[in-house]
């Protein structure tokens, strides 16, 4: 036997034994190592694995944009039963960066949090988390103590398995506080202007020019019993935002007075400023001066210095 075939046979059966022991360890790639039974329920052995848009939308039913907004990576679904039991199901997706993860998690979020991973919220049978670059969704068809609890194992023992620790976009410290009115659970970090309409419509059109390079906030406010919101968005550089200041307002605000300010058809009021790179815009505020409050509280919470935030563009 030759020394390249001596080579080439040892490199076979390396890679064979790594392969029957990445199984056997349930790892999906090298940096995350998804449990293989939690509480009674065993992994079937079975795994599916989505790594482009295609194939994304096949398994989703063509339900995919939401996840490709936020730059997909690839997804790896797992299944997990106990006789007489219902399945436990695993998705886990990886996304473009942490502050993507952190973005999709926010997009649909409305339930309590379960004190798992970064950030997460468990209600009607479903576990929604985000750590690092992961977002991840357990899910079942029952629902009660008899599933609820490892369902949340299940996703406790994923979270753990994610070694990495992400970090939220840097500029949602911009967002004005409670103080003010923040409804917490409103908060939504996005990317599209698609899914912008989704949660407040403004235009069918991309009057904002949102895109992937742009950072946007949107969150309610409660301000004497009436609801507000506030959008804030960052741009690439000064001269996009001015652009698209421009644009907002020749398409949404035309009558608007110096002050950036219009009362609508509903008697409510919506402003919109640019500072920098920076637009920020308030909506159906019940007074001009809420408004004008929300803006100026978002306005000083952006200088350089505050609340631990860099200079505008670090």
């Amino acid at each position: 036997m030759t020394m390249w075939i001596r080579l080439l046979l040892t490199i076979w059966i390396c890679t064979g034994t790594a392969m029957a022991a990445e199984k056997a360890t349930g790892k999906m790639h090298p940096e995350v190592s998804l449990p293989s039974a939690a509480a009674g329920w065993m992994w079937d052995g079975k795994e599916e694995r989505h790594g482009d848009a295609k194939a994304l939308f096949a398994y989703m039913n063509g339900a995919a944009e939401l996840y490709l907004s936020y730059g997909f990576q690839g997804l790896t679904v797992r299944r997990y039963e106990k006789p007489g039991s219902p399945a436990l199901t695993l998705e886990l997706y990886e996304m473009a960066s942490s502050e993507d993860a952190f973005g999709l998690f926010t997009f649909e979020r409305q339930d309590e949090p379960a004190g798992i991973g970064q950030g997460s919220e468990f209600g009607g049978g479903m576990l929604r988390f985000w750590k690092g670059r992961h977002f991840a969704a357990v899910y079942t068809e029952g629902s009660g103590p008899a599933v609820d609890d490892p369902l949340l194992a299940l996703g406790k023992m994923t979270a753990d398995a994610i070694p990495e620790q992400g970090r939220e976009p840097q500029w949602r410290a911009v967002l004005p506080g409670r103080d003010l009115g923040l409804v917490e659970r409103s908060v939504r970090f996005i990317r599209s202007h698609v899914l912008l309409n989704q949660r407040f419509f403004v235009s069918h059109q991309n009057i904002l020019n949102l895109d992937r390079r742009t950072e946007a906030f949107l969150a309610q406010y409660v301000q004497q019993d009436q609801q507000a919101h506030l959008l804030l968005i960052r741009y690439p550089h000064a001269q996009a935002a001015g652009e698209a200041f421009r644009g907002f307002m020749k398409a949404y605000l035309p009558d608007a007075g110096e002050n950036g300010g219009s009362q609508t058809e509903d008697r409510k009021w919506t402003l919109a400023r640019r500072q920098g790179e920076w637009v920020i815009i308030v909506f159906g505020a019940p007074t001009e001066e809420n408004a004008a409050a929300l803006v100026l509280a978002a306005e000083v919470k952006r200088k350089p210095g505050a609340e631990g935030l860099g200079a505008p563009g670090k």
